[in-house]
């Protein structure tokens, strides 16, 4: 897994390139979470085009990202899940709790 940061104007682009999984979740949180927390970015995205799994350790990070963002009254955004990424969010009817969009133009003009 990879994960790159792309900075415009007041928001943070996450690139993930990867499954997000037990052996990377960590990775994502700490980014995550220093860009919420300490960096407190009005607005955080995450780009999962390239995310072909995401295991409940992964969804468990996004969720720890949404509720800091969330704390800090910022936003957290999820664009291009990948068929199998929306159902594990849909099984775990989560998907109604993120903002989520089909692609980045989308979700930089929300």
């Amino acid at each position: 897994m990879q994960i790159s940061a792309r900075h415009s104007d007041r928001t943070t682009i996450f690139d993930v390139t990867g499954d997000i999984d037990l052996a990377n979740s960590p990775e994502i949180r700490k980014a995550l979470l220093r860009e919420v927390r300490e960096k407190r970015t009005p607005r955080v995205v995450m780009n999962l085009s390239n995310v072909r799994y995401i295991d409940s350790s992964g969804v468990a990070s996004l969720v720890e990202g949404l509720k800091a963002s969330r704390d800090l009254n910022l936003r957290f955004i999820l664009f291009g899940l990948s068929p199998s990424a929306r159902e594990v969010l849909q099984l775990s009817r989560l998907l109604k709790i993120f903002e989520v969009y089909d692609n980045e133009d989308q979700a930089l003009s929300s």
